[in-house]
């Protein structure tokens, strides 16, 4: 009994085996059948030719057939916007500036110089929104040699001349003084008078003690010196053009040059022009920035500023806002360590009693 059931235990766990090695065969050992490869047969894709741009066209500019090239889409990418024919777009002028393998589309071109006026400028379009441009005069000196170029980041310093004025004049003190004379005798050839102005050739002084008691008038030897400041007026801001914008020209139809026949090995050589320095650039600054500008740069009548404004260039990507302290005479001797030079029984002949002017607007050779 006991050796039947273990001949049906061992005839059981047989067969699981074989079960188990049928399934391992099928499944991971029976090579697998290779389909032969079946081609698709590709599908025709309709495209259509629309115009671009092969390089670069400014705004403005006379579109002709050398900066336009046509280039196959699929049909189904067509916009209504496009143009399919070259001469559709000869002839018409860029509103924008377009770049290469851009497609040519109506919001693209213009008809004539005209229509150009209704888009605003070039310029408008790098103005973020809520801040504004303004110019200001430049140098080599005050600009950093010409460095700073359109998207650069500069702070502007400003110089002033500060002098005390007269409250109820408004005029530089000291003021001019005179001397009133009272009215004369009844039996005077002159008629009578309250009071009348004499000599007026001074200005106003002060009395002082002399060394023995003996007060002195004291007359300044000099009109009043105005005290110089400097101070970062503003920071960050963004070059947003350096010198004149070009103006649209009106087009021109070229007359025909006469050809001149130059003997060969004396072909004129025209040396290339000089490059015009600018004298003017071109700020992004807040509006209240602006009018403090505008106020600086306010004239009198002789051509003279009220400020001198000077650019200092800052590095890339740099925007932080520094705290500065303003410079003066105070300033620089107590924080640079320049002392007062004492008074000497001897001195250095020739005495130096100005110092050379910086040559602002003179070239360098």
């Amino acid at each position: 009994m006991r050796r039947g059931r273990i001949f049906f235990f061992l005839a059981f766990i047989l067969i699981l085996g074989l079960v188990a090695l049928g399934v391992i065969y099928v499944r991971f050992i029976q090579p697998m059948t290779i389909l032969p490869d079946v081609e698709a047969t590709p599908t025709p894709m309709e495209t259509v030719n629309v115009v671009t741009t092969s390089q670069r066209v400014q705004r403005g500019a006379l579109i002709n057939e050398r900066v336009l090239t046509l280039v196959p889409i699929q049909k189904d990418l067509m916009l209504p916007v496009y143009y399919t024919d070259i001469n559709q777009v000869v002839g018409k002028r860029a509103r924008v500036d377009i770049e290469p393998n851009m497609f040519m589309t109506s919001g693209l071109i213009a008809d004539s110089i005209d229509d150009l006026t209704t888009f605003g400028s070039n310029a408008a379009l790098s103005i973020p929104r809520g801040m504004v441009a303004v110019s200001i005069p430049i140098d080599r000196l005050s600009s950093v040699s010409y460095a700073p170029q359109a998207g650069d980041h500069v702070n502007v310093i400003v110089n002033l001349l500060l002098v005390d004025l007269d409250i109820e004049f408004q005029t530089i003190l000291p003021n001019l003084a005179a001397t009133v004379i009272g009215p004369g005798p009844e039996d005077a050839e002159e008629p009578r008078l309250t009071v009348k102005i004499g000599s007026k050739d001074y200005e106003l002084g002060r009395v002082e003690p002399g060394q023995f008691g003996e007060p002195f008038y004291v007359l300044p030897s000099e009109r009043q010196r105005p005290r110089l400041v400097s101070q970062n007026l503003i920071q960050n801001a963004v070059v947003l053009h350096v010198g004149e914008f070009d103006l649209p020209q009106p087009e021109v139809v070229p007359t025909p040059t006469p050809v001149v026949e130059v003997p060969a090995g004396e072909e004129p050589v025209e040396p290339p022009p000089a490059p015009k320095k600018p004298d003017l650039i071109t700020l992004i600054v807040t509006p209240q920035d602006a009018v403090t500008l505008n106020y600086l740069m306010a004239y009198d009548k002789n051509g003279l500023a009220s400020a001198r404004l000077t650019l200092a260039l800052r590095s890339s990507g740099d925007d932080t806002i520094v705290t500065t302290e303003a410079a003066t005479l105070d300033f620089l001797l107590q924080n640079y360590n320049i002392p007062v030079p004492v008074r000497l029984p001897f001195g250095i002949d020739p005495a130096i009693n100005t110092l050379p002017a910086r040559p602002e607007t003179v070239p360098a050779e």
